[in-house]
């Protein structure tokens, strides 16, 4: 966990903040799942009120993309969002922390802050791709993984190198993980 005092703050991401973040992106992920920074800049363009950052005394240290979205929809590597009016999923595509920061709860964070937004806006779930053994991280803030019957989502997901899985949760109703304290 962040100590208090030296936590990052978190924020919406801004358009001045898109060098960092492919910088942070770089540190964080192999060359073959590194998104291109246009590519990052439309989602932040599609989707800027669920796209946040944390900023610490050195500048922006990690990032988390997510947009609306639809259940058993995936977004695939590369690809810009395909935001849908109605929606009442959040799908978190893309989050990255610098390793300086690495275990001192600044993932964790970002994650609760888009999934209390989400919560707040009556978003009744939430989904994503665990990539890169991130699983349990993810198993560990109430998203399990589910199986995917839309062949054009299966395809998506092939899109992810190594073991990609589909996982989800319920932010809303019977299902949703009880806040802790």
């Amino acid at each position: 966990m962040m100590p208090h005092a030296l936590a990052p703050i978190i924020r919406p991401m801004r358009r001045a903040d898109l060098d960092a973040v492919v910088q942070v992106q770089a540190a964080c992920y192999p060359p073959s799942m590194q998104e291109a920074a246009p590519v990052m800049l439309a989602r932040l363009e599609a989707a800027g009120d669920t796209c946040v950052v944390a900023q610490d005394h050195a500048g922006v240290c990690g990032y988390l993309f997510a947009y609306p979205g639809r259940p058993g929809a995936v977004t695939p590597l590369g690809a810009c969002f395909d935001i849908l009016a109605g929606a009442d999923m959040l799908y978190l595509h893309d989050l990255a922390v610098a390793p300086r920061l690495h275990g001192r709860g600044v993932a964790g964070a970002l994650v609760a802050h888009l999934l209390a937004l989400a919560s707040a806006q009556g978003f009744a779930s939430s989904a994503l791709v665990s990539v890169q053994d991130s699983a349990g991280f993810w198993t560990a803030r109430g998203y399990r993984a589910a199986f995917l019957d839309c062949p054009a989502a299966r395809a998506a997901l092939d899109t992810y190198p190594g073991s990609a899985q589909y996982m989800k949760r319920a932010l809303t109703g019977p299902g949703a993980p009880l806040p802790s304290c």
